[in-house]
């Protein structure tokens, strides 16, 4: 979604409660320790979130504007072709948990547009003056619009925009989608150089011809300071880094604003025509951003005070996990996610084959949700694979350079004692 000029940004900055998972316990030496019956598990995983909105509000209630400000106008630079106002009836809290961002066939106000009397109006948000983020895990839950013309998307743009216009200011599409293209969408970043239609990005599409406007679906991002990975219902589809811009610059390492809106038209999508009926609604359900989820990590130490690494810093999935002496590297940058997933590199910390045996390597593995890539750290320095109620353990007990890690039944041992940071 390139950006269309703004109105005077708000210089408040509200920022919810900041993220930080911190568990440290000291490394047992050796002996057998007696295990709870159950693993006690560290401070409580919200504690990560920086952002959260379940637009819960009563029925026809506007958003909350200590989140959010609505943005009013039109936008030539794409050629839109509704007008954002800042009324419930195209920006409203449902009483049931959901946003609906309403986009109508219709002017009453008598508004103008870039091309004469507008013909439609729809919402656009932003949390700009009210929450900006550099690095984390940003996701959001959405039903989306259905019809040729429409164009929903949920995208970050750089808080300093104002000073350094745009693209400079740097653009990350979360979620975009166009009507032509239901089983379709577009995750993509924008910066000097490759701004507008040579965004760089990827696309993603739902199997057996199923469109993004029958049901939820979950859009997020992964962001790091070298790195940006998109995924849909936890299914990573396209990883960015700074070489893959070619020497261009890489603007992601400063804080962005949300937006969440739904245009109509536009240079991409093009007009509607006789086949898309109006009113046309984006849900959604709830945005949520954490730091730790895809920020900037960190170490998770054990026997010997070696990190836990991924091999070679290879993203392909099935890489092993393996003991190494700390280096400081992306690869041994560990995030622990308010869904109970371990993450780096933008994949998850995995069970080879969901198997719970003693012995069963660990890997990394895009993020799918399953019960492979469940974990809790307890106070007591464990990190718990939750489906077999098992230990993250060092094989063999061997402090050395590559030595893989495993799950094994709890024992209490050093070589399965960790301790935990993020940053």
């Amino acid at each position: 979604m390139s950006m269309m000029s703004h109105t005077r940004l708000a210089r408040r900055l509200r920022i919810g409660l900041a993220a930080a998972i911190t568990v440290t316990a000291a490394t047992a030496g050796g002996a057998v320790a007696a295990e709870p019956a159950a693993p006690e598990p560290a401070a409580p995983a919200a504690q990560a979130v920086t952002f959260f909105d379940g637009f819960d509000g009563p029925a026809g209630t506007p958003v909350d504007g200590s989140k959010w400000q609505l943005e009013t106008g039109d936008n030539v630079s794409n050629h839109e072709l509704q007008y954002y106002t800042g009324d419930t009836r195209n920006a409203v809290q449902d009483g049931q948990g959901n946003l609906v961002i309403t986009a109508r066939e219709e002017n009453p106000a008598g508004y103008q547009c870039w091309y004469g009397h507008c013909r439609y109006t729809s919402a656009r948000l932003n949390s700009a003056g009210r929450f900006t983020q550099a690095y984390g895990h940003f996701e959001a839950r959405v039903k989306m619009t259905r019809g040729q013309g429409m164009w929903p998307a949920f995208w970050l743009l750089g808080n300093d925009i104002g000073s350094v216009g745009w693209p400079a200011s740097g653009e990350i599409d979360v979620m975009e989608n166009i009507g032509s293209e239901p089983s379709t969408v577009h995750g993509t970043v924008h910066g000097p150089g490759y701004s507008g239609a040579n965004g760089i990005g990827s696309g993603y599409t739902l199997p057996g011809g199923q469109a993004f406007a029958d049901g939820f679906h979950t859009f997020a991002v992964d962001w790091a300071p070298d790195s940006i990975t998109w995924s849909v219902d936890g299914t990573v589809y396209h990883r960015l880094t700074p070489a893959d811009l070619g020497g261009r610059e890489w603007v992601f390492d400063k804080p962005f604003f949300m937006i969440l809106n739904l245009a109509v038209g536009g240079d991409w999508p093009g007009e509607p025509d006789e086949n898309t009926t109006f009113p046309q609604q984006l849900v959604v359900d709830y945005v949520r951003v954490t730091q730790g989820e895809g920020g900037q990590g960190g170490a998770i130490t054990g026997l010997n005070g070696k990190c836990m690494d991924v091999a070679g810093a290879a993203t392909a999935n099935g890489t092993p996990v393996q003991l190494h002496d700390c280096n400081g590297t992306a690869a041994q940058r560990w995030t622990v996610g308010a869904d109970g997933t371990i993450r780096a590199l933008g994949k998850c910390l995995d069970v080879d084959g969901g198997s719970t045996a003693n012995g069963t390597a660990v890997q990394l593995w895009d993020c799918n949700g399953t019960a492979a890539q469940r974990w809790t750290v307890t106070r007591a320095g464990d990190i718990v694979y939750l489906a077999g109620d098992s230990c993250l353990d060092v094989t063999g007990n061997n402090p050395a350079n590559g030595t893989p890690l495993q799950i094994w039944t709890c024992t209490g041992a050093a070589n399965q004692k960790w301790t935990v940071s993020a940053a």
